[in-house]
């Protein structure tokens, strides 16, 4: 079973290695068939289709053993980019793995890869966080793992969510430089670099946010104390946590002194000392 990766936009990014394997190929098993046509009509590709999405991968997943069984050579293909990353894939190839059968990775067309690469951040070390979650309460646990963590991040959006996701990553993120990626490698491909307030505020002037979104953020980095203290308040606050009793957490949870971090909350919510008890 070949694994191949197919554009995610302009149909000239596969590799000529792609293209012989799906010509090749007794069965080409693809998220979506009419999606996939596209792409074997640009390239004269005839082989036989077969529809395996993330409904129907479990049940078909015997069929396509059956068929490696008898000697077929089958390629796996999502709508665009490298199967299984996020996106259906996993289950059939692991069934394929476990049963012993070969299966050949035919690299290419990555959307994470290629908005790593034009992000201008440091991609010595990475993570990929898939798309972010629906809920805010679960959004803020997403951005609240980015604003720690030390590597650069990657994930996707969708155009309905995505002003709600910067807002909340404008009070998580604070200044910390961000990237998104909107239509990658397709005609009205566009990135616009910022911070999460700076990007929002672009996005906010449209009518309408179209086309498919991928974010960068930068890592936090090395960090001083005073930017360690901010970010952590930063946390507490988004927590409800406010006053002494946010200070007390700060000492306990990230060993800050009380009241550098009650300063900060002050400073941060605009709140007297007063008013605050």
């Amino acid at each position: 079973m070949f694994v191949v990766s197919t554009p995610i936009g302009n149909l000239d990014d596969i590799t000529v290695r792609g293209l012989e394997v799906l010509r090749k190929a007794d069965l080409i098993a693809c998220e979506d068939t009419r999606k996939t046509r596209i792409l074997l009509h640009r390239w004269n590709i005839t082989s036989r289709l077969m529809s395996l999405h993330r409904f129907s991968e479990s049940r078909k997943t015997s069929m396509v053993l059956e068929l490696l069984g008898q000697g077929r050579n089958l390629a796996l293909v999502s709508d665009a980019g490298t199967p299984a990353i996020s996106d259906p894939g996993t289950a059939v190839v692991r069934a394929a793995l476990d049963a012993g059968f070969q299966v050949v990775p035919i690299p290419g067309p990555s959307a994470v890869t290629a908005a790593l690469s034009a992000s201008g951040m440091d991609c010595s070390g990475f993570v990929y966080l898939g798309f972010a979650p629906r809920k805010d309460r679960q959004r803020s646990e997403f951005f609240k793992t980015i604003l720690t963590e030390v590597r650069t991040s990657v994930f996707f959006e969708t155009p309905r969510r995505i002003l709600d996701s910067l807002a909340i990553a404008q009070q998580m993120l604070g200044n910390r430089r961000l990237v998104l990626f909107r239509e990658i490698t397709k005609i009205h491909e566009e990135i616009i670099c910022g911070t999460a307030e700076s990007v929002r505020e672009a996005l906010a002037l449209r009518e309408a946010v179209k086309g498919e979104i991928i974010v960068v953020v930068e890592g936090s980095g090395p960090r001083t104390a005073e930017t360690s203290v901010d970010e952590a308040v930063r946390v507490l606050m988004e927590e409800g946590l406010s006053g002494k009793r946010l200070a007390d957490e700060a000492h306990v949870r990230f060993g800050l002194k009380k009241g550098d971090a009650y300063r900060k909350f002050l400073e941060i919510s605009g709140a007297t000392a007063e008013e605050n008890g």
